[in-house]
């Protein structure tokens, strides 16, 4: 398996943001799109493609294990306008499901459903419309809590008559692929709603792009998916990571889902004196239970985090030989590979050996009197301690073709 470096992994997310076309915003943001959304409105702007990187904060105790923080970072990207139904939002599944491949985390399902199915379903199951907003937060519980404790809190808590409940629980429990949604548009008692067929034409035709796209097989129609947040009008999403086979015997890494969002099409008309509407959709991309993720991995797997992306260290056993690793590592620079020395005039062998075990260096370039006179140079690999000797004209190429080959 191969692991990437928390930094390795969002300049892998910026590299594939920008290739779809989104240009990047500055500064920080606040939870999800609502600054977005006041941007756009506050500036008259009727079309947008962007992402942004920026910390959030979120009113709740966190819960550290599964990657929750009150303060934390996360990677958004929205595209606003008024577009054909579904293309944008294909795009953006299509989106997320390049970078949770590119970020080679493991299996993952995308869940995806529709705000106006959940109200939908909930008039024809007998909700008061009161109680809509209320029973979806508890809905919304159900990647956590098993069905008979969500109903549990729907009837005992917030008062929801037990026969409503057990009508929200033969549709709550099921999902599936394009099927699903056709076999739920001809539903004697959903079909009543006219929200609900809306919703379902919706997720059909967006199914039929994300199959277009090559991703349908990531994405399953989960009519448990609530997302509780008041602004969602449309398609909703949810990434979440699948236990790995080649972690079985191992804990599960529970760290909920790594990326939702959704529609949100009357979210901009909030914020414009005139009540201008902007029709949005868009992503969020959790960078610290990325960050949690990887880590744990890792550490699973016996690798080592590393703090830093140095790919060969510039060494001398010897006094006064400043000048020459300056040189060799000018043409290191020169020719993109990731160098540095200590910043001293005559550093002991030792100290910079012990340096480049403790940050895992793996190549060590080492220049010396004798070197130096015979036109050759050693190349050390640190982790086995072995050593070459090679021409010094053919440093740069050596140390390329071995890079290449880790």
């Amino acid at each position: 398996m191969i692991l990437l470096y928390p930094s390795e992994c969002w300049s892998l997310t910026c590299f594939l943001l920008e290739s779809r076309g989104l240009c990047l915003a500055e500064g920080s943001r606040g939870i999800l799109m609502v600054p977005f959304a006041r941007y756009l409105a506050m500036n008259k702007l009727k079309k947008m493609k962007r992402y942004q990187v920026g910390k959030v904060w979120r009113r709740e105790s966190p819960a550290l294990v599964q990657g929750r923080y009150r303060e934390f970072c996360q990677c958004d990207f929205d595209i606003a306008g008024e577009f054909d139904p579904m293309i944008p939002d294909a795009e953006c599944l299509k989106i997320m499901c390049e970078i949770l491949s590119g970020l080679q985390l493991g299996d993952f399902l995308i869940k995806v459903n529709d705000r106006r199915v959940v109200d939908g379903m909930f008039a024809v199951c007998g909700v008061p419309e009161d109680k809509f907003r209320t029973i979806c937060t508890s809905m919304d519980k159900l990647d956590k809590m098993p069905w008979e404790d969500v109903r549990h809190e729907m009837v005992a808590k917030k008062g929801l008559a037990p026969e409503v409940a057990d009508r929200i629980g033969e549709y709550v429990q099921c999902h599936g692929g394009i099927s699903l949604v056709e076999k739920l548009s001809k539903d004697p008692r959903l079909s009543q709603s006219q929200l609900a067929l809306q919703g379902l034409g919706d997720l059909k035709l967006l199914f039929e792009y994300l199959t277009l796209f090559g991703i349908a097989e990531k994405i399953s129609f989960d009519l448990s998916l609530a997302r509780g947040l008041d602004y969602y009008t449309g398609v909703i999403y949810e990434a979440v990571l699948l236990q790995s086979p080649g972690w079985a015997g191992k804990e599960a890494l529970n760290v909920g889902s790594v990326a939702a969002g959704g529609r949100y099409d009357g979210l901009v008309a909030q914020f414009d004196p005139k009540g201008h509407n902007v029709p949005c959709v868009g992503l969020s991309i959790g960078v610290e239970r990325i960050f949690c993720l990887v880590e744990q991995k890792m550490k699973a797997s016996g690798e080592k985090v590393r703090t830093i992306e140095t790919q060969v260290f510039v060494a001398t056993p010897q006094r006064n030989f400043l000048r020459e690793r300056l040189k060799i590592i000018t043409e290191l620079w020169d020719a993109g590979i990731k160098a540095e020395m200590l910043y001293k005039n005559n550093p002991k062998l030792l100290t910079q050996l012990l340096y480049c075990e403790k940050t895992d260096i793996p190549l060590m370039v080492i220049i010396g009197e004798q070197e130096q006179k015979e036109g050759v140079i050693k190349l050390r690999s640190v982790a086995s301690r072995e050593e070459v000797t090679i021409n010094r004209e053919s440093l740069v190429a050596e140390i390329q073709k071995r890079l290449s080959e880790s």
